[in-house]
Formats: C-alpha cells, sequence, structure tokens
C-alpha cells in the first residue's frame, strides 16, 4: 500500500512508485535536534514547557553578550514536552537558581566545562526567598520602606504557593512578580 509523505519529502522512485529507504532514512534524520555543544556555560534542561523566554527575561541574557540557545517544545519521554535553555560563558548565581526553580520546579542546571558536564543538579524552591520576587500588595511594608527586602516564604510546593513574611499575602506561582 502507498503511504502519504509529509508535504516537502519528494518521492524516491521504486519498483511501485513508492519511497524507498532513503526518503524513511531522510525522514528520520530530519526529526533529530541538531544543537552545537558548548564548551563552557551552562545547560537548564527539564524546563515546563513554555518557560523559557520567561526565564530568559528574568535571566537578563539578553544584555550580556553570550550566545544563547532556546528550545521551545522538545518532545521528552518523562514531560511529554519541555524547553532547554543553554548559555554560554555564564555560570548562575544561587539567586538565579532560585528564580529558574520558582518557574519549573522539576528542571535541571548543568554547568559545562570543556565540553563536559562538570556538575549537574536539581533546583530546588527554598522555604524563604528573599529579595527576588515582590510582594504584589501594594500596601505591603516590602513596598513601600526604604531598605524593606521582600520576603515570601513557601506554603504550598504544588501548585506553587508562597506567603509575603510582611503581610501574609498569598502570591501563586504565576502570580509571582520578579525584582
Amino acid at each position: 500500500s502507498r503511504r502519504l509523505l509529509p508535504p516537502g519529502v519528494q518521492r524516491r522512485p521504486g519498483a511501485d512508485g513508492a519511497a524507498g529507504n532513503a526518503a524513511r532514512g531522510r525522514l528520520m534524520a530530519d526529526n533529530l535536534l541538531k544543537v552545537q555543544p558548548i564548551r563552557n556555560g551552562t545547560v537548564i534542561d527539564h524546563l515546563r514547557a513554555g518557560a523559557g523566554l520567561k526565564i530568559l527575561d528574568i535571566l537578563d541574557v539578553a544584555s550580556t553578550g553570550n550566545t544563547v540557545s532556546l528550545l521551545i517544545n522538545v518532545p521528552s519521554s518523562k514531560q511529554g514536552r519541555k524547553d532547554i535553555i543553554k548559555i554560554e560563558d555564564r555560570e548562575l548565581t544561587e539567586s538565579e537558581t532560585e528564580r529558574i526553580a520558582l518557574l519549573s520546579p522539576s528542571a535541571h542546571v548543568n554547568i559545562i566545562r570543556n565540553y563536559s558536564v562538570a556538575e549537574k543538579t536539581a533546583v530546588e524552591i527554598p522555604e524563604e526567598v528573599a529579595g527576588v520576587a515582590r510582594c504584589p500588595n501594594t500596601n505591603c511594608i516590602s513596598n513601600n520602606e526604604r531598605g524593606a527586602t521582600s520576603r515570601l516564604l513557601l506554603r504550598s510546593r504544588e501548585p506553587l504557593q508562597l506567603a509575603c513574611a510582611y503581610c501574609a499575602r498569598l502570591v501563586a506561582g504565576e502570580e509571582l512578580q520578579f525584582l
């Protein structure tokens, strides 16, 4: 029986006009990800699908001059779909790792040195987040008092929910406003 080929794939001549093994091999090769390895830097893997752009924004990588690769909606056997970020010549700070954990708790941060994984850590949502995100309560002392640092306390991991240490206002993960 004859099979339909995806648009753009040319049928190779065969005994019955059907595509031969060469065309099938090309189809499989088209589905593989082709991403350059990095010599030194950071790979953030297992990001929640769709979180990659937000994470790039809070890491402010556009202003650093580092080469950045973002893969969106990559097939994953564990998550179904995931995002991946590669940042050359940069290792993340603890504060940046906390921000990633708040947006994508299942993420892994891989430090690459000389083309090899030197460190691999799963991000963890800390019990207290200070100076990372603001309280949404405009009347909160953390938003109005000079020198006050915002402090959010973890109430629930799934779904993510934090509470302001000053006014006790609950903050859902999707409501977080990063500083």
